[in-house]
């Protein structure tokens, strides 16, 4: 496994990111179930699925109910990757390796873990739900300032870096195969007005509606936004942004170090083989298909860069 700080490091990031992912996730299903007639209590499932959430929630639970899976993902104490505890071990990993953090990212990561302690003590009611899922985007946005505004551009960097985009990357192939394959009621909805109001959904679900109007235009296709949340390099949570971003910081470590080791040739695969292909091309093979190989490799490289930087730290 990672040394103790390059995996601290990598793992605080890795679950900051995770924080914020699922609050997005939360604030999708909502906007998914308004879409959507009936108990919504499919969507509520397909968003516990794709959060990696929904058997501890049913072992806990008879019923899918949109009020108690909502506080599944926010605070429930018997789910151990419920948003606050993903902070709390995230501040008990950036408290490990303190000394490799500037006195700045270390108070925004521990203020962080501080406002939501005291913001989730009690179930959150329906009316404050949006400014709970504002303050956790906020925070987790002044974490992310304060990181790349202090830090210098080291190995400890390229730790954090590589632990925040395989998170983030991860969470976007999720919120597609959710999507494509889980939230539609049946095949005869692709292309109608409700899928295209879904696949927009996604589109906001990670702040890229605007990035969107002014790369691709006015338009809101699902062929549009796959192309965009997969293949644009501008997009800060695309799947190949992400991907360029593993890499480069792996190279960095390369460089650093004088040594190639087996989760460099990973991630130059996990790029060459996954985005160099067309939209069309994705399509054809099926988006769920190639999601999940995505999925897989991003979960094979995170495991191969545990093992093969359990030297440092």
């Amino acid at each position: 496994m990672l040394g103790k700080t390059a995996g601290g490091l990598f793992w605080m990031a890795r679950l900051l990111e995770r924080a914020e992912n699922t609050a997005r996730m939360i604030e999708t299903g909502q906007r998914i179930a308004l879409t959507r007639a009936g108990s919504g209590a499919d969507d509520w499932l397909s968003v516990l699925q794709a959060a990696a959430m929904s058997q501890g929630y049913l072992d806990k639970h008879d019923e899918m109910l949109p009020e108690q899976a909502i506080d599944w993902m926010l605070r429930d104490p018997d789910n151990p990757t419920s948003v606050m505890a993903t902070i709390a071990l995230a501040r008990n990993n950036a408290r490990l390796v303190r000394t490799a953090l500037t006195h700045e990212a270390w108070e925004a990561v521990n203020s962080f873990w501080m406002l939501l302690k005291e913001a989730l003590a009690r179930k959150v009611p329906t009316r404050d739900l949006p400014r709970i899922l504002s303050l956790i985007r906020e925070r987790n946005a002044l974490v992310r300032g304060s990181i790349l505004g202090t830090m210098l551009r080291n190995e400890i960097y390229d730790f954090i870096r590589i632990g925040t985009f395989i998170e983030r990357a991860d969470n976007t192939a999720r919120i597609l195969d959710v999507k494509y394959y889980v939230l539609l009621p049946s095949a005869a909805a692709v292309g109608s007005r409700l899928d295209n109001v879904q696949w927009d959904t996604i589109l906001r679900s990670v702040s890229g509606e605007g990035g969107y109007r002014l790369a691709i235009g006015p338009d809101v296709t699902p062929m549009g936004i796959a192309q965009f949340l997969i293949l644009d390099k501008r997009m800060p949570r695309s799947l190949n942004f992400c991907c360029a971003k593993l890499r480069d910081n792996l190279n960095y470590l390369a460089t650093d170090y004088d040594m190639r080791l087996p989760c460099h040739q990973q991630a130059d695969t996990l790029c060459r083989r996954f985005m160099s292909h067309d939209i069309d091309a994705i399509f054809d093979y099926g988006l769920h298909e190639y999601v999940q190989e995505v999925l897989g490799h991003l979960a094979s490289l995170s495991t191969q860069i545990e093992i093969d930087y359990r030297f440092y730290g």
